[in-house]
Parts: structure tokens; sequence; C-alpha cells
């Protein structure tokens, strides 16, 4: 393959950041830039590359910038889709005990409902916190990303078509009130601990609850006898 295959990476987290310096360390691969803001994508216009890859980036991409490079917009997404578009799918994987894993997919016009060109399981534990699960995933992209890499630039992959109906789909503001827990509220023990432990991500205060006009923030470890 020639050596002027062009990329520009949009990322800005720990698995992003494992992913832009495993692609600039590849001889066959030039990694134009590394784009964080959403004022930043005009560069792809003025680039025009081969291939735009995404990991932890927090900006949906415009359909005219998606249609500029010449073989495609790829994106990795800590979900197994179709479950769990959208925001933090290693939450909702704990909440709602879907599938968790990883997906490499094609950008659309969509949020995450692109043809997957990979994915993988990860394996879940009820001793897992959110950031357990947060971690694990992260590494598992970066792996599937380095197995898929060398079928995807030498054209070799075949594609699943998702299903728009089929999985699930998650915003920002449903983990926020998920954070914010009724002292009234009745719910089963396992349907609890199941919330505190997806919540549990330090340093991070997620679960609240306000007791006497005073709040107090929730975490939970839960260990093997």
């Amino acid at each position: 393959m020639a050596r002027n295959t062009q990329v520009i990476f949009l990322g800005i987290n720990d698995a992003g950041m494992r992913v832009y310096d495993w692609l600039c360390d590849q001889e066959d691969v030039f990694v134009h830039s590394l784009l964080t803001t959403k004022d930043q994508l005009r560069v792809v216009e003025n680039v025009e590359p081969d291939y735009i890859v995404s990991c932890g980036y927090r900006h949906i991409v415009p359909k005219d910038i998606l249609d500029i490079p010449k073989e495609g917009c790829l994106n990795l997404h800590p979900a197994h889709l179709p479950y769990n578009r959208g925001a933090n799918p290693n939450v909702w994987s704990i909440i709602e005990g879907t599938p968790a894993g990883v997906t490499l997919h094609y950008m659309d016009a969509g949020i995450d409902t692109g043809d997957i060109i990979a994915r993988r399981k990860v394996e879940t534990d009820f001793s897992d916190s959110g950031k357990d699960l947060y971690e694990r995933l992260e590494d598992t992209q970066v792996e599937l990303f380095q197995d898929a890499w060398p079928d995807i630039i030498s054209d070799s992959i075949s594609v699943t078509e998702q299903d728009e109906d089929a999985g699930t789909y998650h915003r920002t503001s449903e983990f926020e009130d998920l954070c914010k827990l009724d002292p009234d509220e009745e719910i089963r023990v396992k349907e609890l601990l199941d919330r505190l432990r997806a919540l549990t991500f330090p340093p991070y205060d997620n679960a609240e609850i306000e007791i006497g006009g005073e709040t107090y923030y929730v975490e939970v470890d839960i260990t093997r006898e």
C-alpha cells in the first residue's frame, strides 16, 4: 500500500489517544491532525483525507464533513451495537443487562447507526463498577481497531447494516436523571445495587441523594467472597 494514506483523527479520551498514537506509529499512514472541537472540523475540507477515524469525540459530525473522506469515516463506540447507542454505554449495560462490548462502524448522519465493520463483546461481572467496565471497554476498543485496521485499508472487510429500530439509545439527560436518588423510591435490592455500581466512577461524584436538606454522594464496592 502507498505510504500516503491520510487520516484525520477525532478524539479526546484515553482510548482515543491510544488509537491515535498507534496510527501515528504506522509507517504506511500519515495522521494529519488530531481534532477535539467542533470548530476544527473545517480542517477536513482543506485536507480531504482518505479516512476520518473517531474515538472519544464528543460532537456530532455534520453530513457535509462525513462526505469528504475518500474511503469513509470510522468510529469506535464503547458498546455492542445496536445496544447502547449514544451516551454512557457502560452505565446502561449494567443497568439494563444489555450486552457490553465495543463496535467499529462507519459514521453516518445518525448517532452510532452506521454499518458495522467489527464488534467484540466484553464480559461483565456483578462486582463491576461503571469505571471497571469503562476501562475494559477502552482496552477492547484499542485492540479491536488494531485488529481491524489491516483489513480496512486492504479493502477486505464486509459490513453489517444496522436495524435502526433494534437495540437501545440513551441521552446524557437520562444519565443525569439516573444520578438523582429518590429517598422515598421503592426498589428491589439488586436493581439498586446495579444502579449504584453503574454510577460508581471515582473520582467523580455521580449518585446523589438529599436527606434533611443535605446532599450526599453514594458509591458501592462489591467484592466476591
